[in-house]
């Protein structure tokens, strides 16, 4: 049987802070996240907050920006605190996750091809079977060699890689339906 985590990757101020925010896509992400950790609240699957913490900046903690969006209402069943993309590495998440003997993760959070994608990876290597909710992700345009990939393309290159591989790929609605 199959024992399920919602995780919830750097839904936090810090990026409020970022020189390349932009509420583009914003409302349609607070929509689909709020119904993801609510309907996964409403069937009992603990919600795990992860926020990513730097030295310095807008992801200090000195900076007061590494808390939840103020959208997010729900009260995580645990928080984990990370230094690097995955959400892994150095926080104690898999051994909390395996100690109540969940083996499944459903991934959501910011951003997309960052964080998010790097957590999927690494939890598929670790043995997790993942869901990955493109819908309740963010990101944001990013430009390499005068060629910029808007969040749409970003999203489909994560999908394109993710899918089949590291994992499956779901709407809100089909995971809540589940």
């Amino acid at each position: 049987m199959s024992r399920t985590a919602l995780i919830n990757i750097d839904t936090q101020q810090s990026f409020f802070h970022r020189e390349y925010w932009q509420e583009k896509d914003f409302p349609a992400f607070q929509q689909a996240i709020s119904a993801l950790i609510s309907g996964c609240e409403a069937r009992g699957i603990p919600v795990v907050d992860i926020f990513h913490v730097a030295d310095s900046g807008p992801f200090s903690l000195e900076s007061g920006f590494v808390a939840p969006m103020p959208f997010l209402t729900h009260q995580p069943a645990v928080t984990f605190y990370k230094h690097v993309h995955n959400a892994f590495t150095d926080t104690g998440l898999d051994h909390w996750l395996r100690a109540r003997d969940i083996n499944h993760l459903i991934i959501c959070g910011i951003r997309t091809e960052q964080c998010c994608e790097t957590t999927t990876r690494v939890a598929s290597d670790l043995g997790y079977r993942v869901t990955f909710v493109s819908e309740a992700t963010l990101t944001f345009p990013m430009t390499h060699k005068g060629i910029t990939l808007d969040c749409d393309a970003l999203r489909h290159r994560t999908e394109t890689v993710l899918e089949g591989r590291f994992a499956t790929i779901k709407t809100v609605h089909e995971i809540l339906e589940r």
